[in-house]
């Protein structure tokens, strides 16, 4: 069976930058604890801040919870990576114009002595069955986050059972879980970005990468008025429209740390 490392409700925190005047607009984006967490939002928001009387409300949650947000319509546009529940989500009528932003990859990280030897392997799939077979110390974030979308994926492409003694479910973000994984010598599937964030933190490293099938694409969907008439489609699309721009393009492509590209533009 699973094992449920500890069980903690989901707090869904909201943070803003710049000082926002009086007559100041606000809208809300939901978007997933990897753009949030690498320092990413923070970022760009700084410098939309500055061209825009629009403040940004972000909500960090998971792929998941993220996309129900916006079909409940308590957001006003979503940022997410987890395709398959995206294209779901536009054809249901909850968002519109869906467009492309950046991407990154996930990359499989574990302890530094790599006891399953994933390093001399160069397909997720092998590793996966690797660290199942062996019965290592895996951790999922079990939250239904495009992560954990993305995990679940492979481990159905290679039919195995996700149940093995040594899997183990932290429901939660990913700068928790790799907390966590590098506490218990386990293995993980980690965004780039997150990692690239944290790895000076952490007693793990990379044992996996560069395997076509862990490409990380990020869209940028705003919520249909159709479905919520109180959204503020213009101004999410204003925000949208600048992200997908020249200034926001260049913006993400320039967020490094440790001179270390976190995210790539996307956008045609």
């Amino acid at each position: 069976m699973k094992k449920w490392l500890w069980l903690a409700s989901l707090v869904v925190g909201s943070f803003s930058v710049g000082s926002a005047g009086a007559n100041t607009e606000s809208i809300r984006l939901a978007t997933t604890t990897s753009t949030y967490n690498s320092g990413l939002l923070d970022y760009l928001l700084a410098k939309y801040q500055p061209v825009a009387d629009i403040e940004v409300q972000v909500i960090a949650v998971g792929t998941g919870k993220a996309l129900r947000m916006g079909q409940n319509g308590d957001v006003d546009l979503v940022m997410t990576h987890a395709p398959g529940a995206e294209a779901e989500f536009v054809a249901a009528g909850y968002g519109v114009e869906p467009l492309s932003v950046m991407y990154n990859d996930f990359i499989m990280v574990g302890p530094p002595s790599d006891p399953a030897r994933l390093r001399d392997l160069h397909k997720v799939s092998e590793g996966l069955q690797t660290i199942a077979n062996a019965k290592q110390r895996f951790l999922s974030r079990g939250d239904d986050s495009g992560t954990h979308k993305k995990e679940l994926q492979l481990w159905q492409s290679i039919a195995a059972n996700p149940g093995f003694s040594g899997y183990l479910e932290a429901g939660r973000g990913m700068g928790h879980t790799l907390q966590m994984a590098s506490e218990l010598q386990g293995y993980t599937l980690t965004d780039r970005g997150t990692w690239l964030s944290m790895k000076d933190k952490l007693d793990l490293s990379v044992v996996l990468q560069s395997d076509p099938r862990l490409l990380n694409p990020y869209q940028v969907i705003l919520i249909n008025p159709q479905r919520h008439a109180h959204v503020k489609v213009d101004l999410a699309r204003h925000f949208q429209q600048w992200l997908v721009g020249k200034s926001g393009q260049a913006a993400i492509g320039s967020f490094r740390i440790n001179n270390e590209i976190l995210f790539v533009p996307s956008a045609d």
